[in-house]
């Protein structure tokens, strides 16, 4: 298996170990995972089994409630499994924490809190960085050549309040992207949002696939899942289901190639 390497950063923010991916692992593989929210008495994903290889772009399929969220945040590391096995990879979650990045809902960010389009995205970088370390110039010239891939260079002094909604999604996204994760959980970048986002982002997502990164994304989208997917996974109150008829599901992703792999 991969080694850990504890040295680099010295300090790590997440205070886990720096892990070298294991040979031939997927970037993510779930087994029988059973997960929820504390609140909640009842499991928000139960039994769900996904084999995502290096270098695809899988879309997670469903109506809200399906459990797409609740699957990007377990394989986030934002909540607890409650059963089955999840690793991402060829570790288990948190174990190379710095290779994943996460996208949330707009939804749940507070856009009223008081910083500028730049230094949201340079939250980003944080993973990368010690207890005690600043971003340096590097960091900055990354997020300045992201936001300009992304259309946002000349928003980089702008209060994140007053940006549109398409302008916020971009931002997020840019978040993610200074990261420089292998595996991107991207959940409904693109709800609700312009054509200019939802161009941008989408070449950006294949820009992201040629380079070799992995990619995640939960949608309600069927219309482009063909063009812009390798495969699909349907997901309905929180358990797999059979993709509807005449829908597209490509690469073999859900039960059957997760429990061939184990």
């Amino acid at each position: 298996m991969g080694q850990i390497i504890v040295s680099q950063p010295r300090f790590p923010y997440n205070r886990q170990g720096f892990a070298e991916p294991v040979p031939g692992a997927p970037a993510l593989e779930a087994i029988n995972v059973r997960a929820g929210y504390p609140d909640n008495n009842s499991a928000a994903l139960r039994g769900v089994s996904l084999r995502v290889p290096v270098g695809t772009k899988v879309a997670l399929v469903g109506p809200n409630g399906a459990g797409k969220s609740t699957l990007l945040k377990a394989a986030a590391g934002l909540l607890p499994l409650e059963g089955g096995e999840l690793r991402l990879s060829g570790w288990p979650v948190g174990v190379c924490r710095q290779r994943v990045a996460y996208l949330p809902q707009r939804s749940e960010i507070d856009w009223r809190f008081p910083i500028n389009v730049h230094q949201l995205v340079l939250t980003g970088r944080y993973i990368h960085l010690g207890w005690l370390k600043r971003p340096n110039a590097h960091d900055n010239h990354l997020v300045e050549r992201v936001l300009a891939r992304l259309g946002l260079n000349h928003l980089a002094e702008r209060q994140i309040d007053q940006l549109s909604g398409g302008q916020q999604q971009r931002a997020l996204l840019a978040r993610a992207l200074v990261q420089e994760a292998d595996l991107l959980l991207l959940d409904e970048p693109l709800n609700a949002v312009d054509t200019e986002t939802r161009t941008v982002i989408t070449e950006v997502l294949a820009e992201l696939q040629q380079q070799g990164k992995t990619v995640l994304v939960a949608t309600h989208d069927l219309g482009r899942l063909e063009t812009d997917f390798d495969g699909a996974l349907y997901l309905n109150e929180g358990r797999e289901v059979p993709a509807p008829p005449g829908a597209f599901v490509g690469l073999r992703v859900g039960q059957e190639a997760a429990w061939e792999a184990g």
